[in-house]
């Protein structure tokens, strides 16, 4: 089996890795540097994205947003007039149920399987297929893209038998974690502005009734927010602004209050305006408290 990777960023180019070891994968960035990283790890790499879909059972597609998802099936270089009828695209990206409902129809019409499959974990779990995926797809599709999807992920749930259905599942997920992040900045500033140690607190919350994922995760990062060299990013705080808007439209679609969501989101929006948005997401402390002393 063939498989394609379009897209091989913080986390497509992990997980073009971890199916390297059980396919045949090509893949194809814009950044030189990734490609390069790319056949460093057993991936064939393509000239373009178009020779990288060539006759490709499964394409995997890691994008930003929409407007990228767009221009990756119709833009200047376009993958779908390659694409052949019985294909299948599994779309990783967190983009909003709006763009699939854009996506699905042109690939119908080129008799292309499409498989709603946002994941999340973070670029070290992706390396690993360790990945939560969650996906909306038809049977057939489902049964495609299968062998892939088991590949990538330690958690698989198949949300709904149309595509848009990860992408509200993701929506749901990208919610919490965007209120979690937010909450967790607040949380270690307070420590700081209390006179205890930061890193002691984020041990003691940890243990006890407090304690999340993304305390954990994140938490670590932020203890190193205001260092001289910023933490690695794995995740871009600008991610956030986009995700965050994406729930709340979701939300004003639904007519559903989420008041948290819209709180969290306007600190993203906050650390964007300031200069973090290409920072690692944990960068969201510094909006409340801009330095440590």
């Amino acid at each position: 089996m063939i498989t394609a990777v379009i897209g091989l960023g913080a986390m497509g180019l992990p997980m073009a890795s971890n199916l390297a070891k059980t396919f045949e994968v090509r893949g194809y960035d814009i950044a030189p540097e990734r490609v390069r990283l790319a056949i460093e790890n057993g991936i064939v790499a393509a000239e373009s994205a178009a020779a990288a879909v060539s006759g490709a059972d499964t394409v995997l597609l890691a994008v930003r947003n929409q407007a990228q998802l767009e221009q990756v099936l119709t833009g200047a270089d376009p993958i779908l007039p390659q694409m052949e009828s019985g294909a299948t695209l599994i779309l990783i990206s967190t983009v909003g149920d709006e763009a699939i409902a854009w996506a699905d129809p042109l690939l119908a019409e080129k008799g292309v399987h499409l498989v709603d499959a946002p994941v999340s974990g973070g670029p070290v779990r992706a390396g690993n297929g360790d990945l939560l995926t969650v996906v909306g797809a038809s049977d057939a599709a489902w049964e495609r893209a299968y062998p892939v999807l088991d590949a990538m992920s330690s958690t698989l749930v198949r949300v709904g038998d149309t595509p848009g259905k990860g992408q509200a599942m993701k929506t749901v997920n990208q919610l919490l974690c965007g209120v979690h992040i937010a909450a967790a900045g607040e949380a270690l500033a307070l420590a700081n502005k209390l006179g205890l140690d930061q890193e002691q607190a984020l041990q003691a919350l940890m243990a006890g009734a407090a304690s999340s994922f993304m305390l954990g995760d994140r938490g670590e990062r932020m203890l190193h927010a205001y260092d001289e060299t910023a933490p690695e990013v794995k995740s871009r705080l600008d991610i956030f602004v986009k995700d965050m808007g994406i729930v709340l439209s979701a939300a004003q679609r639904a007519q559903l209050a989420t008041p948290l969501a819209a709180a969290a989101a306007q600190s993203y929006l906050l650390g964007e305006a300031q200069g973090l948005g290409a920072q690692d997401d944990s960068a969201v402390i510094r909006v409340v408290a801009p330095r440590k002393n």
